[in-house]
């Protein structure tokens, strides 16, 4: 059980400040009013021929933020013809199809009678049935795949209709340091709120956690429990048995789980975000305010964690328990990845007086966090790209320039052009520079080797091929701010639960 209110900084939580203290004291741990306008609207969707939220959802986040404890028991009637057809535009036009073959430009013909006989069966409950996912792989930078369900293209509309109406609901809910797959919270969020809070903040020990297999290992029994909290409503709570139920198709096969969720489906990442709000963010935050002497950070991208100590017993206290609380909720950290470094302004100092060496580094979000100092010798925490998944984007550029060589040079010019310009629009942030050049230069490289083996006799030399980087591929240079400029004025800064102590959830059950 929680008591106080909540006043941190954003995904921060500190120490609360002396009775006496100054201004300054204050406000480090003063929370931030909102945006004006509709800066922090859920549920929006930005697609060609957007429609606006319904007036619906606005008074149902309205009432989730009012009460806290409220359980809303009438919300299927919102997921109504409008808010099906704003889904299906806002569903990707090229995504791969589900078991049923049916594409989304297969589903537009004849839009409107097809949508109104899916409204139709969704609302009287029993002619609708989710068909199974079927399992696609993706590669992993480490080598391995990862197994995705694709869901077919009618339960995608009913999924994300459902979305956006418990999107209403649960924004209201989760807390700051919360940024995967949430409307408005991008990675870059994440990022930055993890740099700064390191720099401003005694942070001197990292813990970066791992859940094994956090989406195959959803219990679905705590997941129906966490929902009835705030979810009264049968007729969706029976939506989301279906869809856990239906099972994935492989091999011809269909297996059926108690355990998980459909990594890759569009309700999957709110389910995960519902599950982990209750067994890991309250449980930490309200660990902080107890347990923990200094300063603490928190930081969470769906399955994702990342704390800062600046004490290392509290670490190591805060990781026992950690791996305590999860295993009491079907969860189990990853013995090989959850790690405990030193990390911190004064790491190098104490590694070099230990004979340590180097200070450790850690990875989130595609970056490696490495100690440095600025020119100005002061404390800098340098990002880089992760070497493996660098590795990994280049040898796909690889296959694909081999299939594609004998296009003609503009053709594959203006292909490259797109994937650097990709890679640069997420890894260009600030002490990154040097490797999305390396990214650059290494795959004009593969594109000269590319067309010098379209023939024996083709001449193609460096100096050739540096004029058609220059004329094709983007030039490098860094387009993301610092993260304290962007951490400054990005989101409202706010606890949502500040003064309403959530319910406790224990191996024995729920306690209020």
């Amino acid at each position: 059980m929680m008591h106080g209110r909540a006043k941190s900084d954003p995904a921060i939580v500190a120490r609360k400040p002396t009775n006496k203290a100054g201004q300054a004291a204050a406000e480090s741990v003063e929370p931030r009013a909102g945006a004006k306008g509709n800066a922090g609207e859920p549920g929006t969707l930005w697609t060609q021929g957007q429609e606006s939220a319904p007036p619906g959802l606005d008074r149902i986040r309205q009432a989730a933020r009012k009460d806290r404890k409220r359980r809303f028991t009438a919300l299927l009637h919102h997921v109504d013809i409008a808010l099906l057809r704003a889904s299906f535009r806002a569903l990707k036009r090229d995504a791969a199809p589900g078991v049923d073959g049916v594409t989304w430009q297969d589903y537009e013909a004849d839009l409107e009678r097809k949508l109104a006989d899916l409204h139709d069966r969704v609302h009287r409950g029993g002619p609708y049935h989710p068909q199974p996912s079927s399992r696609r792989y993706i590669a992993k930078a480490d080598g391995g795949r990862r197994p995705l369900a694709v869901a077919a293209l009618e339960d995608k509309i009913v999924q994300r209709a459902v979305l956006e109406v418990l999107n209403a609901i649960y924004e209201e809910d989760f807390l700051e340091f919360s940024y995967g797959f949430r409307p408005g919270r991008s990675q870059h969020d994440g990022l930055d709120t993890l740099v700064v809070g390191i720099g401003s903040k005694k942070v001197n020990w990292i813990l970066d956690a791992d859940i094994r297999s956090f989406f195959d290992s959803v219990s679905h029994v705590w997941l129906r429990r966490f929902l009835e909290l705030r979810i009264g409503d049968k007729r969706i709570l029976r939506l989301i048995a279906k869809w856990l139920k239906a099972g994935v198709l492989e091999d011809g096969v269909v297996t059926v789980s108690d355990t998980g969720t459909g990594q890759g489906s569009v309700i999957s990442p709110l389910l995960a975000n519902v599950y982990l709000h209750y067994v890991i963010d309250l449980w930490a935050r309200r660990w902080s305010r107890r347990d923990a002497k200094g300063d603490m950070i928190m930081v969470r991208y769906a399955d994702d964690l990342v704390f800062g100590f600046e004490h290392e017993s509290e670490a190591e206290r805060f990781q026992e328990a950690m791996r305590a609380r999860l295993e009491a909720f079907a969860l189990t950290l990853h013995p090989d990845k959850t790690r405990r470094i030193e990390f911190g302004r004064h790491a190098a100092a104490n590694r070099e007086r230990a004979g340590l060496g180097k200070p450790e580094t850690f990875t989130f979000l595609g970056f490696t966090f490495i100690c440095a100092k600025s020119r100005r010798g002061k404390f800098l925490i340098k990002r880089k790209s992760r070497r493996d998944r660098m590795q990994a984007k280049l040898a796909a550029v690889k296959a694909t320039l081999r299939q594609r060589m004998h296009q003609p040079i503009p053709v594959l010019g203006a292909w490259l052009r797109h994937v650097v310009q990709g890679y640069f629009n997420y890894h260009a942030v600030p002490t990154n520079f040097a490797a999305i050049a390396a990214f650059r230069h290494h795959v004009a490289c593969l594109w000269l080797r590319a067309l010098r083996r379209r023939s024996n006799r083709d001449k193609t030399t460096w100096a050739r091929m540096k004029q058609l980087a220059d004329d094709f591929l983007p030039t490098p240079r860094i387009s993301h701010p610092w993260p304290e400029q962007r951490s400054a004025v990005t989101h409202p800064r706010r606890e949502p639960y500040a003064g309403n102590p959530p319910v406790r959830f224990c191996a024995g059950g729920v306690q209020q």
